[in-house]
């Protein structure tokens, strides 16, 4: 992986373009480019995303600082002793709250297609919910192409963990806790949720199991819920760009570089098919919050995941934001991002209120 944190595969022409050798000749990049004005449009569409990234990962700092009055950061805290940033996370708590362990927690994982961003870029997203009286956990994690799966989710199991037995130190009900995340982190976390309620042959999932601690929510935007078979979103974006169906092809070979060596080992990559499938899971799943704009080529994933939940019974809430694109709900300025973090922060609460319910009467 380059510095910027981009994938070597995604800049190269001939990778993203699609344009054979024989058209590409000989000549040089720049007459390349005058030669094919789509491959100069996505060359500049990745270098905008790659400045975009590595802006939002320099600017963080500084702007966690400027909002410290209402959240405070303590950054680059490790989840796992292995000396890697991609093993740390950031803990994001509202100001004015003592560290008494009585505040709700989140667990947020970024998107990026698997292969880029980090906790840095999605700053935003983990304020918003400190904002809201949450102590949140932003996490890092390895990244493919070098680190395929089962990887980001192995170390998204193990930030989980660390986050049940070290959340009160930082003034955290574990109890209480919400996995969130957007696209790839959508992913993730509803692979996460499932690995509490299910019983797996992997060492990693089944300690996850094994702690037997549900989350009480699940939000899971616009995800791209199953990375194997991208093909369709050839027939299902029609009205997407080219680089965009591409680009969700890349992240099928990215992140499933190879096949499958047993039956079931790339399940926990399409959390979709788990529930399509008729897997079986010895506890409830958590409810389901999967918010997703309705111009997004990722759309028709949430609403399969929506009718699969609502097939196995499962307390969900599918809201679609008219003319919204990708992980609209990051621009939070305007009116149905707005309107989504609104829906989004509404529904934890009821679920957290309705398993503090379920637990008193438990007791």
């Amino acid at each position: 992986m380059r510095e910027s944190g981009w994938p070597e595969a995604l800049p190269m022409p001939r990778s993203v373009s699609g344009i054979p050798d024989r058209l590409l000749g000989h000549s040089s990049p720049s007459e390349n480019l005058l030669r094919h004005p789509i491959l100069a449009l996505e060359h500049a569409a990745i270098d905008g995303v790659r400045f975009a990234i590595r802006w939002a990962e320099l600017s963080s700092p500084v702007l966690a600082w400027l909002s410290k009055e209402h959240v405070r950061v303590i950054r680059n805290v490790p989840y796992l002793g292995s000396g890697d940033s991609a093993h740390t996370l950031d803990v994001y708590r509202p100001s004015g709250h003592a560290h008494d362990g009585q505040l709700p927690v989140v667990l947020y994982v970024h998107g990026g297609g698997f292969e880029v961003c980090s906790k840095d870029t999605h700053w935003i997203m983990a304020q918003s919910y400190a904002r809201n009286g949450y102590v949140v956990f932003n996490v890092n994690y390895r990244l493919a192409p070098q680190h395929p799966f089962p990887c980001g989710l192995t170390d998204v199991c193990a930030a989980y963990l660390w986050v049940l037995d070290n959340a009160a130190r930082f003034g955290g009900d574990a109890r209480r806790i919400v996995v969130a995340g957007e696209s790839a982190g959508a992913n993730l976390v509803s692979s996460l949720a499932m690995l509490s309620t299910m019983e797996r042959p992997e060492p990693w999932a089944n300690a996850v199991y094994r702690r037997a601690v549900v989350p009480r929510a699940v939000v899971a935007a616009c995800g791209l819920f199953e990375v194997e078979n991208p093909h369709r979103f050839r027939a299902l974006a029609k009205e997407s760009w080219a680089i965009t169906k591409r680009a969700i092809e890349q992240v099928g070979r990215a992140y499933l570089p190879h096949g499958a060596r047993w039956d079931g080992e790339h399940d926990l990559a399409s959390p979709l098919r788990i529930l399509e499938r008729g897997h079986r899971f010895t506890r409830e799943l958590p409810p389901f919050f999967v918010p997703c704009g309705s111009d997004d080529p990722l759309v028709d994933d949430t609403r399969r995941l929506a009718q699969a939940l609502l097939l196995r019974g499962v307390e969900h809430a599918a809201h679609y934001y008219d003319g919204e694109i990708h992980a609209f709900h990051a621009m939070w300025w305007r009116a149905g991002a707005k309107r989504c973090w609104a829906d989004t922060l509404s529904f934890i609460a009821r679920a957290l209120k309705q398993g503090e319910s379920e637990a008193s009467e438990a007791a």
